[in-house]
Formats: C-alpha cells, structure tokens, sequence
C-alpha cells in the first residue's frame, strides 16, 4: 500500500551532493475518507506534481469522527478541504479561518425523496421527516427551510429532521422521506440499494437557488501573514489544481489513484469510477480561484436564515485571491 507521503528521493540526492534545501511539508486534512471526491490532490501526490514544486504533502483522510475545522484549529493540518458554510460558521464563532483557492465550482448536494412516500414538490415537505446530515454540513439545509418557510421543528406545517447518519438506511427502511445525498456518492447507493430513478425524485440544491460552496481550501488567516507559509500555499494549490484538472480529463484513472491510497480497502473501483465522473462535472469551469460572487451567493443563503441564521452578519476577510493570484498566473 503506498504510503501518503511523497518520495523525495531526487532532493536527498541533491542534499548528500550540494546541501540543497530540503522540501517543505504540507499537511491536507481531507473532510471526508479517502474518495474520488479528492482524486486531485491524490493525482498531484501519484503524478509527483507535489514533488515538483519542492513540497512534501502528507493527506490525512477525515471521516465522522474528523472535524476539519477543529483539525486546522489544533495545528493538526497546514491547510484543510471543507465546505464554506462550515467554515464561515466556525469564522463568526471565533476561529479564522481563510479560503484561499476554490476547485470545486458547482455544489453536489441534493435531497433525494421516495415518491411513494408523496413527495413531488417541496411543497409536499412539510409534515415530512427529512434525513439531515450534522457536524456543519446541515447549515445549507437550514438555509433552505428557512427560505421555504418551513420549521425544523416538526408538526404538519414543518418538516421533523433526522439526524442522518453518513449512509441512506432511512429512506431504505421508512424512517425518512428524504435523506441528503451528493450527486456523486450517497444517491448511487440508494440506486445500488434497489431503488431505481423512477421511484425517486431529487432536489438538487443548485437548481433550487440554495447552493453553497462546497470542497474549499481553507488556512488559518494567522499563517498567511508569514511568507514562507504564503511560498508554500502558492505551490500546494498550483500543483493541486494541476492534479485537479489532470483527474477531469483522465476520470478512470484518477479513480484508480484513489483506490491505491484507499488504506481501508472499503472502496470499489465501479463506485470511484462513478464518483470520479460526477465530481468532475463539479470541478468543471473552476481554475481554483474563487468567483466573488459564487462567495456571494453562499453568503446571501446563509445569512437567509430567519430568527436563525447560520451566519449573522457579512463575514470580512473570509477569502483571499493572494494565493491563486501567484499559483495561476
């Protein structure tokens, strides 16, 4: 199994003969286990894009127990994959953190529904029960309720949210209507579960307005103000979107990356080759820079939230284009 760190062989071969610098070492905290989701950074690290730009990346796979936010709060990570609602949330409450570089352009995320359980429309949520996912990832969610004004609270004018484990076991057993899915994960397992696309109907959060950045890069804001740090984020996101843009054009074979650092043997080469086409639809149009009003966007949502908004007011300082402007240029 390969190890998840790169091979430096050239530059200690360079140290023994001239005294070269050593490379630098980068820690990515990953937001979820080893996936296509992440195929880019995987490819950078497989293709020795990392290895060119002098950096020694170590990527440390997250999971339901991995905040990635409290990991990048602990010092346990230079530089951290996580979704934007997540990370503003955690910036108001105290904890700085900064996106410096955007790969993913469009969100994932949807809600997918039985039919049979007499959803069509959202109109048809409330006295529903939704299965929702926690630790961050409900913020758009919320969003969205509050948008259709309907309480999370339960009762036959609101919907009743189920804490939604990381699996669709409720709308396979009845326990929920609808559970949170991503296009490139959770609704094929429904489909591998038996369910087929005629007996569900989705809503994917793009298409109803409440789409919010997903799978950012973010660094404590502390750091950017060191140059060497700054150095070093510069070639980690240029090598990552180098990896990123590799795994659009070549989808089966960035699966295949991914597969050989699965360390937990629990991915399927169908399933990452699947995940790994959907994710590049995602990736598609994003040269890693992030669009100010894609961050708009996400901010407007969340600030969407009624008496409990995710955010409570416009976050100042929350992105910074100092990194993509010297790793894209």
């Amino acid at each position: 199994m390969k190890t998840f760190t790169t091979t430096l062989a050239a530059s200690a071969m360079a140290l023994c003969a001239g005294g070269a610098l050593a490379a630098d070492d980068v820690t990515l905290q990953l937001k979820w286990v080893t996936q296509a989701q992440f195929a880019g950074y995987y490819v950078a690290l497989e293709n020795g894009y990392y290895n060119d730009a002098d950096l020694n990346v170590t990527i440390k796979p997250g999971g339901p127990d991995i905040a990635p936010t409290q990991v990048l709060a602990g010092g346990g990570a230079d530089v951290t994959v996580e979704w934007m609602p997540a990370a503003l949330a955690a910036r108001e409450k105290g904890l700085p953190m900064v996106n410096i570089a955007q790969p993913f352009k469009s969100s994932g995320m949807m809600l997918t529904c039985r039919k049979d359980s007499g959803v069509s429309t959202t109109d048809d949520f409330a006295g529903k029960t939704l299965g929702v996912w926690f630790f961050g990832n409900e913020f758009p969610f919320l969003s969205w309720m509050s948008q259709l004004g309907l309480s999370t609270d339960g009762g036959d004018a609101g919907v009743e949210v189920l804490k939604q484990g990381f699996n669709v076991d409720p709308i396979l057993n009845g326990q929920a209507a609808c559970v949170s899915t991503m296009t490139y994960n959770e609704y094929w397992q429904v489909i591998d579960a038996g369910l087929t696309a005629d007996d569900l109907v989705t809503f994917k959060y793009e298409d109803q307005g409440v789409a919010t950045l997903e799978d950012g890069l973010y660094v404590l804001e502390e750091n950017l103000s060191d140059p060497a740090f700054e150095d070093k984020m510069v070639r980690f996101v240029k090598a990552s979107m180098q990896g990123w843009k590799w795994a659009e054009e070549n989808p089966e074979e960035a699966a295949m990356i991914v597969l050989e650092y699965d360390e937990t043997g629990a991915q399927t080469e169908e399933h990452q080759i699947r995940m790994m086409g959907e994710v590049a639809k995602l990736t598609a149009g994003s040269n890693g820079a992030l669009l100010e009003a894609d961050f708009q966007r996400t901010v407007d949502s969340l600030l969407a939230g009624g008496s409990d908004p995710v955010i409570t007011k416009q976050p100042e300082g929350a992105w910074t284009h100092a990194i993509t402007d010297k790793a894209l240029n």
